[in-house]
């Protein structure tokens, strides 16, 4: 078995293509319009040993968070038989929040009874049960977020778990949808399985798993090679979330970098201490977010892999906010924490490449979820909202896109209108919200929802204090709004709250604008 530059290119599409065709298996026959439009998933191939060989473009939160569901599988069952597939969401035990719901399978070949790959989805399920309609509540503790799975077997040999699915299904308040969207998740599985097995089958096992293992060890070299390329240094940034949804302290987030050679230390030593409310990140959120920003700095796109975080070391404090204790809630460390993460190790970096790095982006998901009854059946609803992308010496930002940490659809008004009781009365461009500079920071959205029934509303979002950062003397973004529209009577949220609403009354939700780069010329 050879390995060469050709052959090494030829296998990264064909593992790459596998996890692409299980996540259009998954868009196509999934039941919520949070996975069929907005693509909330993930998809990924894993080598023997479980790690990660390649994953598909979609959500970058998931990309050091899956070899964690993974690990933890592998820890429980120390052997996958053919036919199984675990299911697990558990953040303390290899997931990131309790509605990404997570589901691992062994590829098997003939004549060996051992798992020769594993394949991995993860979909964000709109609702899982907890204290509030969509499962992002303000919660205090992890059994307030919805049903707890630890990793355990959906399927076993090939037969169905029916019990196990059916207590999964009745936690959640949109039982139909939850269980066509499980299905589609598995519906993947079987398209992950067929094209691998079909790819060692016309290559033979050897040959595929020597080009795995390479195919590692070539993002590790390019992610060295990207380090090698920052300054020797030690770099400091820090900022801050908003308040936890229980109190209005900030949450401070602070990382030093140190960088040697090809090495880098990444050390969050200094964050705040663990919060009351549900900002808390699990740490492999917080490999995630910092294995992105290195990748952002690639000049050639480094596959994505186990190597890309190889010469990466992180450090979060036990009992901190980026490493919590159980049962801690965490449902939004996912999404806001990921992103202040963003946020400061890019703040760090912009001190040893100023030239390269770009102002801060929104900076938040804008999490809406909203739920109630109508016509004796329930409703619920999940989605996050784009705003401007930060300015870089390259150019302008980008204006309403999700940012970093998320890479889903802004949600079509078309499909929300068809499915929930709701009328989508403004949706447009935050006109002069990016920052000025050289270049400036690209522009939030507005967008107005009207209820045409009685339904409970949740919002946590950020950057409704802290304007996003500019660099290199560009103005920082304006900061987001939350807005309650009764009648004549328009009140301003908070950043992180919960309410009921009445049929006829608008929430309107106005996202950040990036950070500008450059200083305004003359």
């Amino acid at each position: 078995m050879s390995v060469d530059p050709i052959s090494l290119e030829v296998f990264k599409h064909l593992f790459a293509s596998a996890a692409e065709e299980m996540g259009l298996t998954l868009q196509r026959a999934a039941f919520s319009p949070n996975i069929r439009e907005r693509l909330d998933f993930s998809c990924a191939i894993f080598d023997a040993d479980g790690r990660l060989v390649a994953q598909a473009a979609h959500i970058p939160v998931h990309l050091g968070s899956m070899p964690a569901a993974v690990s933890a599988v592998l820890s429980v069952f120390q052997r996958i038989e053919a036919g199984d597939v675990v299911i697990l969401n558990d953040p303390y035990r290899g997931g990131t929040h309790l509605p990404d719901i997570t589901m691992v399978s062994g590829v098997f070949v003939e004549g060996n009874e051992t798992a020769q790959f594993y394949v991995a989805s993860r979909a964000h399920h709109a609702d899982v049960g907890g204290m509030s309609p969509g499962s992002i509540p303000l919660s205090t503790e992890l059994y307030q977020e919805g049903l707890i799975i630890p990793p355990t077997k959906i399927i076993a040999r090939g037969e169905r778990q029916e019990g196990l699915l059916s207590l999964i299904v009745a936690n959640s308040r949109a039982p139909q949808e939850r269980l066509g969207d499980l299905e589609a998740q598995l519906a993947s599985h079987r398209i992950g399985e067929a094209r691998l097995q079909a790819l060692i089958a016309a290559h033979g096992n050897a040959r595929v798993q020597g080009h795995a293992a390479a195919l590692i060890d070539y993002s590790r070299r390019m992610t060295e090679a990207v380090i090698e390329s920052i300054p020797d240094g030690r770099y400091t940034f820090q900022d801050a979330l908003e308040g936890d949804g229980q109190t209005e302290r900030d949450l401070p987030i602070c990382a030093t970098i140190t960088v040697q050679g090809r090495q880098m230390t990444v050390d969050f030593t200094g964050t705040a201490p663990q919060a009351a409310g549900n900002l808390n990140a699990v740490e492999a959120i917080v490999r995630s977010a910092t294995g992105y920003c290195v990748r952002l700095l690639a000049t050639e796109d480094i596959p994505v892999n186990h190597g890309c975080f190889a010469p990466i070391q992180i450090i979060t404090p036990a009992g901190s906010l980026l490493q919590p204790r159980f049962p801690a809630a965490v449902v939004i460390g996912n999404t806001e924490t990921s992103q202040r993460v963003v946020d400061v190790v890019l703040g760090a970096l912009a001190q040893a490449l100023p030239d390269r790095i770009p102002a801060a982006s929104q900076g938040t998901m804008n999490n809406l979820t909203l739920g109630g009854m109508l016509d004796g059946e329930a409703f619920v609803y999940y989605e996050t909202i784009g705003g401007g992308h930060g300015a870089s010496p390259a150019g302008d930002g980008l204006n309403g896109r999700h940012v970093h940490m998320t890479n889903t659809r802004n949600g079509p008004v078309e499909a929300l209108e068809y499915v929930l009781p709701i009328r989508v009365r403004e949706y447009r461009l935050r006109a002069h919200s990016g920052g000025a500079g050289r270049n400036r920071g690209g522009e939030g959205v507005r967008r107005v929802y009207e209820f045409l029934t009685d339904a409970q509303v949740t919002i946590n979002s950020e950057r409704r204090l802290r304007r996003p950062y500019g660099l290199q003397g560009g103005e920082a973004g304006e900061n987001g709004h939350n807005w309650l529209i009764r009648g004549e009577q328009i009140t301003e949220l908070g950043g992180k709250v919960t309410l009921r609403v009445q049929a006829g009354d608008q929430i309107a939700i106005e996202t950040p604008g990036g950070g500008g780069w450059g200083a305004v010329p003359i």
